[in-house]
C-alpha cells in the first residue's frame, strides 16, 4: 500500500542525464569527423561499417560489455573508491549510464551523419567563399543547420535508453532500494526494473502498481520528448 516509484524515477532521470551528457557530444563529434573530415580510406570505411553494425546489436550484449568493463575492470572509478567512497561496488548509476551511452552511441552517430549529410553543399561553399576555414564552416553553418535533425535522432536514442531493462539487470540495477540515489556513485534502480519486478509477483496489488508505474514511465518519456522537440523547433525557427 505504501509502495512508490520515486526512487526508480530518480534513478532513471539520473541515468538519462549522465547518459546524454556522455553520448551526445561524443556522437556528434564522431559524426562530424566521419562526414566532414574522414577520407575514403579502408580504416574509415571499417569504422563506418562497425558503427552501422553496432546499431543492431542486441541490448543484452551491451549489458555484458558494461559488466565486464565498467562494473569489474573500472570498479575503482565507477564505485567512487578512487574519490574516497568505499561503501559501494561498481554496480552504480555511473556504470549503468556508461553502458547506456554505449548502447545509444551508434544511433546518435548515424542520425547525426544523416542530418549533416542533408545540409546543402552550397552552404559550405558560401562559407569558404567568404574566407571561412573548414572548422568555421562546420561550427558556424553546418552544425546549426543540422541540429534539428540531430536532436530528432537523439530523442529516439534517449527513448530507447529510458525503456531498456536487460542491460541494467546485467549491470546490477536492483529491484528494491529504500533510499533515493544521491549521486552517480549510488546504487540504483530504474522504472523498467521496478515494473519488471512488480509484474513478476503474484499479488493483484503489485500488478496494479506495475500499471501505475507504466503510466509514470510513459509520462516521463513524453515529457522528455516534448522538451527535446521544443528545443529542436526553437533552433529550426532560428535558422529560418
Amino acid at each position: 500500500a505504501i509502495a512508490g516509484v520515486r526512487t526508480a524515477l530518480l534513478g532513471s532521470l539520473w541515468m538519462i542525464a549522465i547518459t546524454l551528457t556522455i553520448a551526445f557530444p561524443i556522437g556528434v563529434a564522431s559524426a562530424v569527423y566521419l562526414e566532414e573530415y574522414a577520407t575514403r580510406s579502408a580504416l574509415n570505411r571499417l569504422i563506418q561499417t562497425n558503427i552501422d553494425n553496432l546499431a543492431g546489436v542486441p541490448s543484452i550484449i551491451y549489458g555484458m560489455l558494461g559488466l565486464a568493463i565498467f562494473v569489474r575492470t573500472l570498479e575503482p572509478i565507477t564505485s567512487g573508491a578512487i574519490f574516497g567512497l568505499t561503501d559501494t561496488n561498481g554496480r552504480t548509476i555511473l556504470s549503468g549510464s556508461l553502458t547506456m551511452a554505449l548502447l545509444i552511441l551508434p544511433l546518435i552517430i548515424i542520425n547525426a551523419q544523416e542530418a549533416i549529410r542533408a545540409v546543402p553543399g552550397s552552404l559550405r561553399e558560401a562559407a569558404y567563399g567568404l574566407g571561412a576555414t573548414k572548422w568555421q564552416a562546420v561550427w558556424g553553418h553546418v552544425l546549426p543547420s543540422a541540429l534539428p535533425g540531430i536532436l530528432t535522432g537523439t530523442i529516439l536514442a534517449i527513448s530507447r535508453a529510458l525503456g531498456e531493462t536487460a542491460p541494467l539487470i546485467v549491470v546490477g540495477a536492483t529491484t528494491f532500494i529504500a533510499a533515493d540515489p544521491s549521486g552517480p556513485f549510488a546504487r540504483f534502480t530504474a522504472l523498467p526494473i521496478q515494473i519488471y519486478n512488480w509484474t513478476s509477483r503474484p499479488q493483484d496489488e503489485f500488478r496494479n502498481l506495475a500499471a501505475a508505474a507504466i503510466l509514470v514511465l510513459l509520462a516521463t518519456l513524453i515529457a522528455l520528448n516534448a522538451a527535446a522537440i521544443l528545443l529542436r523547433d526553437r533552433y529550426s525557427r532560428r535558422m529560418q
